[in-house]
């Protein structure tokens, strides 16, 4: 459970580090890591079995 959870984790942040540096405009990254963020905490809370 808990590589699982710290895969995840570094998936989101390497997912996040990628869109960075990708040549799109403020507003499209943003939109971009919030939607990367909200997957990520929506799987790691599926490991922790709240879902």
């Amino acid at each position: 459970m808990i590589v699982s959870a710290l895969v995840t984790f570094l998936v989101v942040i390497l997912i996040l580090y990628l869109i960075n540096m990708l040549p799109l405009d403020g507003r499209a990254k943003q939109i971009c890591r919030v939607v990367v963020i909200i997957l990520g905490v929506i799987s790691l809370l599926k490991y922790i079995a709240v879902f």
